[in-house]
């Protein structure tokens, strides 16, 4: 049986040494570790350029490293910055519904799974809504929901407010926290917005394909804030 302090340390994401270079010979990640504790709201910061994106790639299977490992406790959601590159359905509950098909479910169950998610991600009275009748921030947690709904225990999200406005920013980023807090899932966000920070555990911060600190997002935030001041 663990004890309190095995489940504190346990890792739902592990990355060590990891190495990427795309086709050309152009190096993006190179000898990159970090650990993401289970169970937490950890950020991913570093200017355009700096691997981010690549790195939560490499983290979803949609690339594989050139070197080093990568181990990940759990089936993995992914969202993308532009929910509607992963929206596929016409309406929420089917979009919802579309991620269970491999499951072979029978229909009551997949009904009691995306009313369950929606629910999570309070949607639940938009399941007949039209895609394309949603704001934004409604897309992504749409995504968010066919996670939850396909059981995933780590969700990483590549810049996920980049096309919302200031409100929804906010809204989705206290919606992740909520879902650490209730449902125990673990996520990595990718972001360049500090405001972001104050409603994760932790933050790791990516420069030239190395993880050159981490820990605490208000002194990362600092941190940040002085050297644009410099």
């Amino acid at each position: 049986m663990l004890t309190d302090g095995d489940r504190m340390t346990q890792s739902a994401i592990t990355v060590e040494n990891v190495g990427f270079s795309w086709p050309g010979g152009e190096t993006v990640l190179k000898s990159c570790s970090l650990d993401v504790p289970q169970g937490e709201f950890w950020m991913l910061l570093g200017t355009n350029g700096s691997g981010k994106s690549t790195l939560l790639r490499l983290l979803a299977g949609l690339l594989r490293p050139q070197s080093g490992e990568i181990k990940i406790a759990g089936p993995v959601g992914f969202v993308f910055q532009n929910p509607d590159h992963q929206l596929v359905m016409p309406t929420v509950g089917a979009d919802v519904a579309f991620g269970l098909v491999e499951e072979n479910l029978p229909l009551r169950q997949v009904r009691q799974r995306v009313e369950e998610a929606l629910a999570t991600v309070n949607l639940w009275s938009l399941q007949r809504r039209p895609i394309y009748a949603l704001s934004g921030g409604q897309k992504q947690r749409v995504a968010i929901a066919g996670a939850i709904a396909r059981r995933c225990e780590v969700l990483l999200l590549d810049e996920p407010t980049a096309l919302l406005d200031p409100d929804s920013q906010l809204d989705l980023v206290a919606q992740v926290r909520r879902l650490v807090n209730t449902q125990g899932i673990t996520a990595l966000w990718v972001t360049h917005r500090l405001d972001e920070l104050n409603y994760c555990d932790g933050a790791f911060l990516l420069e030239r394909g190395l993880v050159v600190d981490k820990g605490d997002p208000n002194r990362l935030k600092q941190r940040l804030m002085q050297e644009e001041i410099a």
